[in-house]
């Protein structure tokens, strides 16, 4: 318990639910960070290694990633330690959502992150007999398939091209590598090849594909739906390094879309790339950030670049109980707007107060929920 305490300061978490299940095996963690600005809302991850401290780290993002685009709900995340790959692994997650049905919808609502699929959130939906339970599903339930749509991915494009414009150039022709090539790392590619960039290095678990000369990412996007990860060794071409080297290969634009806590000081001390987007959650520690920005790289935080996400799971939320599809060409114009307009004021609130760009943005979103947390009486006077 004083673990969790110590997760605890002036923003939050105000709620951490820890549940589990013997006969199943299934141990899970919820929590609600803030909610001054609306209910919690935030992705479902399932992952072996999983800690509490990691799901409270993921929700505190959440907070401040509603709070940047603007839009009202709170930050929260829920996380089952469990092998996605478990052949138990729907009887596993039914039995998560079953110990949370106090807190899943009123308190709530589940959305898709690592280890899970829109069938998952089809399945939360079922286990609770509540279309309201989850975001994220089948486009044949009537859901918003964000993961399959890209619409995440799509949004890191859009805001790797305003901070390209912002340093006075664009996105066409200019080379750039992308760390994973999974539902964020394969929908940014795309996007960011329809914008004109030359995509020179991609990566999974498998390695990292590196040609200076530029990958056919068409080829790559129809290699990863036969192969999945193995698109790398697939492919046929360039040449296959360890993963991580794609983080330091000459480019312009860097993305590093995979995992989290990837850049380091060391490595930000050798990144050759001048604007580095970040598609990922905290790809980025404080002391990485300091060093990029010594060296004059432009970064676009985690909680504006991959906002996408969130700006789509708010057209589902408003579309859980309707008889009507969210309008898909609605929530990607909607994306574009919300992306280029965060990058630009971020990076301009960077450049006018001589900070970080995270501690820019960082600012931004703590304004806008102290300001709710100060009209509903919550802070101390």
């Amino acid at each position: 318990m004083s673990d969790v305490l110590t997760l605890m300061d002036e923003w939050g978490p105000e709620r951490v639910v820890c549940v589990s299940d013997t006969r199943t095996g299934m141990r899970g963690v919820l929590v609600i960070d803030n909610t001054a600005r609306g209910m919690g809302k935030g992705g479902m991850r399932m992952s072996a290694s999983l800690t509490v401290a990691e799901v409270a780290r993921l929700a505190r993002v959440m907070t401040y990633k509603w709070a940047g685009v603007d839009l009202f709900f709170g930050g929260a995340k829920a996380g089952i330690m469990a092998d996605p790959g478990s052949p138990d692994r729907e009887a596993i997650l039914r039995s998560f959502v079953r110990a949370l049905s106090q807190e899943i919808p009123r308190q709530y609502v589940a959305g898709l992150d690592m280890g899970l699929t829109e069938r998952d959130a089809a399945i939360v939906q079922d286990e609770l007999a509540d279309r309201g339970a989850a975001v994220g599903t089948p486009h044949v339930l009537g859901g918003m398939p964000y993961d399959e749509l890209g619409v995440t991915g799509y949004g890191v494009a859009e805001a790797a091209d305003a901070a390209a414009r912002h340093a006075g150039s664009s996105l066409r022709g200019a080379r750039v590598a992308v760390q994973g090539f999974g539902a964020v790392g394969h929908a940014a590619a795309r996007r960011l090849a329809e914008l004109g960039a030359t995509v020179v290095a991609v990566s999974t678990a498998h390695g990292a594909l590196h040609d200076p000369d530029g990958l056919d990412v068409g080829r790559l996007l129809h290699l990863r739906a036969e192969a999945g990860d193995a698109v790398v060794k697939e492919y046929g071409g360039g040449r296959l390094l360890e993963v991580g080297a794609e983080l330091l290969v000459p480019a312009d634009v860097l993305v590093p879309a995979a995992l989290q806590d990837v850049i380091d000081e060391d490595i930000a001390a050798s990144v050759q790339a001048g604007i580095v987007v970040e598609g990922a959650n905290l790809p980025t520690s404080p002391a990485a950030q300091r060093v990029l920005a010594a060296r004059g790289v432009t970064v676009v935080p985690d909680f504006v670049a991959n906002a996408g996400g969130v700006v789509a799971a708010g057209f589902a939320m408003d579309a859980r109980y309707s008889a009507f599809r969210p309008d898909q060409d609605a929530v990607f114009a909607a994306v574009s707007t919300k992306m280029r307009e965060n990058t630009e004021k971020v990076l301009e609130a960077a450049r006018a107060q001589g900070t970080t760009t995270h501690e820019a943005a960082l600012a931004l979103a703590q304004g806008r929920v102290r300001a709710a947390m100060e009209l509903k009486g919550r802070l101390r006077r």
